[in-house]
């Protein structure tokens, strides 16, 4: 038998590896380079120069200047109701008739009572003078002529009297037609004509509230109350109020600041006044409250979405001329609404990036693309 050596091999495999290493090395200087990254998309806003609100943001509810139950004075038939419901009225305006004949007659007999008192209260005036003529000539004692002069006193009260009474009938008549107090919307009607009314009792006939002008109650925090008393001193603040549900703000001003500040929820109450002449605000509404304590011009202006959070502070993305970014750290002021004040770092007219930043780093090219919804207000 013949015997094999494993060093027959040796020599072969050296020569292959010696042949593959070149192989390797060729392939490996031809390897192709990478393509060029291509454009980041991103969407730019331009940073503006404008005025910049101080606000102070509140949560508030609408209610009347004056809400006024009217109330029957008097007892009787309701025989009209002389308005719709939900109708404006005016001050002054008949809302309501009760039958008056009970008070009519009243009045009557009040006044012929006074007639007659005063007829008698005459009669007695003149006594009194005839009797304090005739005591001076001895012809009637002086108690006789106290008498008369006592007498006649005594009807001129009761012809005061009556005349109290009179003009107590005069005003249970005007009681029973009821005007409206102030001018306002009414609301729900509770009584109807036919029904049976009485003075001061049961429910109100109907609540009117004035809604033109109106108010807004809010509260701010104890905290801010210092700025609100040193801006508004000498002139009325400026106050936005939004609809909870949405719409145009109604803009009216400042008219009331509490005495005190609220010991359990450490806030102090506010209150609006709006002319509402389109009344868009309504009673009992819950609003969203802007007050504006001043107003900083010129300030440089940037969307929210542009500001990003770095190791060393806050900086921005800005496209320059060639389309290639720069990362710029900037001093950020208030947020306004959906805009951030930039006190420094930024100059108007720079071209900031508000999406996409999350692709991009110093000397990226980017692709600007436009917003979202003028992307698909221009798609045909």
């Amino acid at each position: 038998m013949m015997r094999h050596s494993s060093t027959v091999f040796r020599p072969t495999t050296r020569r292959v590896f010696g042949l593959l290493a070149p192989l390797a090395a060729a392939l490996a200087c031809s390897k192709p380079e990478p393509p060029p990254k291509r454009p980041s998309p991103v969407v730019v806003a331009v940073a503006t120069r404008g005025p910049a609100p101080y606000l102070i943001d509140a949560n508030g509810v609408v209610e009347p200047i004056n809400a006024v139950s009217i109330q029957a004075q008097i007892g009787g038939v309701l025989t009209s109701v002389l308005f719709r419901e939900g109708q404006d009225v005016q001050k002054g305006q008949l809302l309501f008739q009760i039958d008056p004949r009970q008070y009519e007659s009243a009045l009557r007999q009040a006044e012929a009572v006074l007639a007659r008192d005063v007829a008698q209260a005459e009669n007695a005036r003149r006594d009194a003078e005839r009797y304090a003529a005739l005591v001076a000539k001895d012809y009637v004692t002086k108690s006789q002529a106290d008498q008369a002069a006592a007498t006649a006193v005594a009807q001129a009260s009761l012809v005061a009297a009556d005349q109290a009474q009179v003009e107590a009938a005069k005003l249970n008549l005007e009681y029973a037609s009821i005007k409206a107090p102030i001018s306002g919307r009414t609301g729900t009607l509770i009584v109807r004509a036919g029904n049976v009314v009485r003075a001061g009792g049961g429910d109100p006939l109907v609540v009117i509230n004035q809604i033109q002008p109106i108010r807004v109650r809010f509260s701010v925090p104890e905290r801010q109350l210092a700025d609100v008393q040193k801006y508004a001193h000498g002139h009325a603040l400026r106050v936005t109020a939004t609809p909870s549900a949405g719409g145009i703000p109604a803009e009216g001003k400042l008219v009331f600041v509490d005495n005190g500040v609220d010991s359990t929820t450490g806030a102090v109450t506010l209150k609006a006044e709006f002319v509402n002449g389109d009344g868009r605000l309504w009673p009992g509404q819950f609003v969203a409250v802007e007050v504006e304590l001043s107003v900083q011009p010129n300030a440089i202006l940037v969307p929210a979405q542009a500001i990003m959070a770095g190791q060393n502070g806050s900086y921005v993305f800005v496209v320059g001329d060639s389309d290639k970014v720069a990362m710029k750290p900037v001093a950020v002021g208030r947020t306004v609404k959906d805009v951030v004040v930039v006190d420094s770092g930024l100059v108007a007219g720079a071209r900031v990036v508000i999406d996409g930043q999350a692709r991009l780093e110093p000397g990226s090219k980017v692709d600007i693309k436009p917003p979202l919804g003028e992307a698909k207000r221009g798609t045909p």
